[in-house]
Parts: C-alpha cells; structure tokens; sequence
C-alpha cells in the first residue's frame, strides 16, 4: 500500500508554514508556483517515457504542487478523508471546478486510497509534455463538440474502468466557475454511478486562491487573500436518479 499523506480526516495548513524561497525570490508573483508545477510536469514526463510513472509518482507530483501552494501562501481546508480512507469499492468523484489547482490536487489527496482517473477533454492529451503525463493515466476523454456523444462515452468507458478497479474524477460544469451550482453538477455523475452500481461522492472546492489567467487560463495570478477550501462527501449509493437530485 501507499502511505497517505493525510492520515486524519481533517487538515489545515499550519499557520507557521514558511514561504518558498522560490516565492520570495520572484517577490510573491505567481511565478513560483506556476514555475514548480512545469518542473514537476517535465518531471513526470521523463517517468512517463521510462515507464516509471506509476501512481506512487503520480501522487508525488500532486504532492509537490500541494506544497508549493503552501509555500506561496496558500492556506487548505481540508475535511471529509475519513468518507474515503475506508473505501472497498471504486466510486464516481463529482467536483465542481474554480481553477487549475483541484485538478493538481485531488491526487494527492485520493491516490493513497483509491486509483483514480479523470474525465479530461481530449485536446488535453495533445499538449506537448503535459499530453503524454495525462495520458499515461488513461483518462476517459471526451471532445466537447458533440455533448451526446459525449456522454456515451462518459458513461461506456467510465463504467468499464470502474468495473476495473478505478474510481473516477468528474468535472461536470465543464468550465471553471466562481459558482457553485449543486443542479447542473448532479446529473453526469449521477447517471455514471447508476450505470457502473458504485456510490457518489460529492466535492465541493474553493480554490478562487488561483485566479484563472486572462490569456494562459492555467497560469493565472493568485489571491493570496482566499483560503483554499476541500470538503469530501459521504458517499451515497445512487438507485432513483431523481431523488440523488435532490439531496
């Protein structure tokens, strides 16, 4: 087994936590952070091509941006581990999304307990250095063009990786928002779980600590003003898809 790093079912950044001293060089921009995240990517890609990225890695880079986060400022909130520490069953993740930072993060925090895998556009898979990184966990992609085909294959290739062992990480508000809108952010994920019979288990993010950039939307500044909040849901079995709705 893997070692997690968060044994309790709570975590809270300690509020001695140092500032990096990559931070402080680059005068508290968003450089340090940015700057860590493509080594730690370039990393994983060289582990990618000898084969050696496996989900101890894949955990480690989650890690390292976790603790660079920390370094420039950033304050966690983390609660709900104990709802996944004693999983025996894989389950669906729902999240909604506010920045590039949940997606760098929920590795680290899930991979000790479960092999996960994301729903990830497929462009994603076609970026240089980041692509293949991305691949290597055989995400389920989709194309955003045709939303019903879309949900095909959410659903069919979805099921047949959580029929194999692996939970699933879904984004369904398909672009990052500042709102939290628990109706459109039930139904994809309720309809998987259902189709593949594993439990839900909601997120709820408030990563607004990253601002999305204006022209590189991964890259943005921060506000170092804004915890950052985490909370992992119970899971819950979904029968009647209506009534998940509205819990």
């Amino acid at each position: 087994g893997m070692e997690p790093y968060f044994p309790d079912d709570n975590y809270q950044t300690p509020s001695n936590t140092p500032r990096h001293w990559l931070d402080k060089l680059f005068f508290g921009s968003r450089v340090a952070l940015h700057g860590v995240f493509v080594w730690e990517i370039m990393k994983a890609r060289w582990l990618v091509t000898r084969n050696r990225y496996d989900r101890k890695a894949v955990a480690a880079t989650s890690y390292a941006v976790f603790k660079i986060a920390e370094g420039c400022n950033g304050r966690f909130h983390i609660t709900g581990l104990d709802h996944i520490r004693n999983l025996t069953e894989p389950v669906v993740f729902v999240s909604n999304h506010m920045s590039s930072l949940e997606g760098n993060i929920f590795n680290c925090l899930l991979l000790p307990y479960l092999d996960v895998t994301y729903v990830i556009k497929e462009s994603l898979t076609r970026y240089p250095v980041f692509g293949p990184v991305m691949s290597s966990r055989q995400p389920v992609t989709v194309g955003r063009t045709n939303p019903r085909e879309d949900l095909q294959k959410v659903l069919e290739d979805g099921t047949a990786l959580l029929q194999n062992g692996r939970s699933i990480i879904l984004f369904p508000q398909h672009t990052r928002t500042p709102i939290f809108n628990p109706a459109e952010f039930n139904s994809l994920g309720v309809k998987l779980a259902k189709r593949a019979d594993v439990p839900l288990v909601p997120i709820a993010v408030k990563t607004d600590f990253v601002i999305n950039g204006r022209y590189l939307r991964d890259f943005g500044p921060l506000d170092r003003s804004k915890p950052i909040h985490v909370a992992l849901g119970r899971p819950f079995p979904v029968e009647n898809s209506k009534e998940a709705h509205h819990q």
